[in-house]
């Protein structure tokens, strides 16, 4: 019997991202019957109040479930639980679930503490680069295609990791630049990025970050990567409701 226990692989025991925690509390409540099917949910501000947690995670978790279908967000009204809420319900859990997606504030906060320094490294280049040129036409052209943004933002900064010649770096880029695939992450920075003129000032931002890496200015490339992050934050997380 020991010999058994000691052949089984197991699997250590992962926290709950805070997120999710809210999420399960909403589902929870609409199994109930507490949410019931076309109930508009309060704000996330109002939310967030009740349930003693940051704005941040209240929309990522509302977001989550408008992914699953269990959720309706409607522009202007808000949230709603969707009509077939509770069939929604009863099918995720009849389904193994699924890896969770990173929380995008917690993605926000690691590269808000990596890229910065990640520029600055670049600046030693001290050279326009070809690929974040084409990265930066992508993204000027195609401020309302949000697929080709979202794809072209993502490369340019794991193109910025490539050019400092740091071979962990470009993997902990790539790594990031994957998680920046992840559908709780492209949802949300779709909705921060709809508002007219957001996309253009992002890319404005990039544009500075790439003007300072071919200057061979490093504290320029470290300050505009750290405001550039500092506004997607903002927008992602905070500038909404």
């Amino acid at each position: 019997m020991i010999q058994s226990v000691e052949r089984t692989a197991w699997a250590p025991l992962e926290q709950p991202q805070r997120y999710e925690r809210i999420a399960a509390r909403l589902v929870g409540d609409i199994r109930i019957g507490r949410l019931a099917p076309g109930e508009r949910l309060p704000s996330e501000r109002e939310l967030a109040r009740r349930l003693g947690v940051g704005r941040a995670s209240v929309r990522e978790a509302l977001a989550a479930l408008a992914l699953q279908g269990v959720l309706e967000t409607r522009p202007g009204s808000g949230s709603f639980v969707a009509a077939d809420a509770l069939a929604r319900v009863a099918e995720e859990d009849g389904n193994a679930p699924a890896p969770p997606d990173a929380s995008p504030s917690e993605l926000l906060e690691s590269r808000m503490l990596l890229e910065p320094q990640v520029a600055r490294l670049a600046a030693r280049t001290a050279r326009r680069d070809p690929e974040l040129e084409r990265l930066l036409d992508v993204m000027e052209t195609s401020p309302d295609d949000r697929g080709a943004w979202n794809d072209a933002d993502r490369r340019f900064h794991h193109r910025i990791a490539a050019l400092t010649g740091n071979a962990v770096l470009v993997a902990v880029a790539g790594h990031v630049a994957a998680l920046m695939d992840q559908p709780l992450w492209q949802r949300l920075r779709d909705e921060s990025v709809a508002r007219p003129g957001r996309a253009r000032v992002h890319t404005a931002e990039h544009r500075l970050i790439h003007e300072a890496i071919a200057d061979g200015d490093g504290d320029a490339a470290e300050f505009h990567a750290a405001r550039h992050l500092e506004r997607v934050r903002r927008y992602m997380t905070l500038d909404q409701e």
